[in-house]
């Protein structure tokens, strides 16, 4: 009996996988057709193209769904979709900001504040928690790029502010104003990018306990289980102690 649970377990696990793996490869397609959509078709001369497909590849996603998203957009039978941003406070007062894409912002925008108020939280209004974030450009490359001396000396020749180097990768952060000629700089000097997206920085981080962000991780898997929604940026700390209870649990 007890191996008969352990299989269970397993395929459980893996209709799970198998769902946010579909779901991940829906959100990513619907970025691919919206940049698609809004310039020209060829990822050489569509930026925005370009970055949306880096980022599918880099989950992998199967060509054939790539080039589907594209021939939607091409087909001129795709929803047309609009870029919306949410702001709010998680629980533990932590600030949230949410971007989606939508072809119903009626139907986003009251499940985005129903969700916020499920998980301890509150939806405000634009502007409400954006104060606590820097906008900026960032674009990732992995780790095998080269040491973190390597990368200081390209973010300098690209024009980068600074480049943030890990065991997971690089990132180089730059003003939302020159992010296009950064960008393209990088490109030329390291070739093809991870991901390249205007994102949001926390200013400051706020640390939370064990039972917040036990929460918190509720909300951000609720928002990352919608359709809609393709980024959350959130200014939480969890200190290492608190990532291993709640992992275990």
């Amino acid at each position: 009996m007890a191996g008969h649970s352990q299989f269970k377990n397993i395929m459980f696990r893996k209709g799970l996988q198998d769902k946010r793996r579909s779901k991940l490869f829906s959100k990513l397609a619907r970025e691919i057709t919206v940049a698609a959509k809004t310039g020209l078709p060829d990822p050489a001369m569509n930026p925005k193209l370009r970055a949306a497909i880096a980022a599918a590849r880099k989950e992998n996603m199967p060509k054939d769904n790539v080039d589907r998203a594209i021939k939607k957009a091409l087909g001129g039978d795709a929803d047309t979709y609009e870029e919306i941003r949410y702001e709010g406070y998680g629980p533990g007062g932590v600030a949230l900001i949410v971007e989606a894409l939508t072809d119903n912002r009626n139907r986003t925008a009251p499940d985005v504040r129903s969700l916020f108020s499920k998980y301890g939280g509150n939806m405000g209004a634009d502007g409400s928690v954006a104060f606590l974030f820097n906008r900026v450009g960032a674009i990732t490359y992995p780790a095998a790029k080269g040491t973190a001396d390597d990368m200081l000396e390209k973010a300098i020749d690209a024009g980068a502010d600074e480049v943030l180097s890990t065991a997971d990768g690089h990132e180089f952060l730059c003003p939302v104003e020159s992010f296009g000629e950064v960008r393209d700089a990088l490109e030329k000097l390291l070739g093809a990018y991870d991901s390249a997206r205007i994102v949001f920085k926390p200013l400051d981080t706020k640390s939370v306990d064990e039972e917040t962000g036990r929460l918190l991780l509720k909300l951000l898997d609720a928002f990352d289980d919608h359709d809609d929604i393709q980024q959350v940026y959130a200014n939480y700390e969890m200190s290492d102690a608190v990532m291993e209870k709640l992992a275990a649990a």
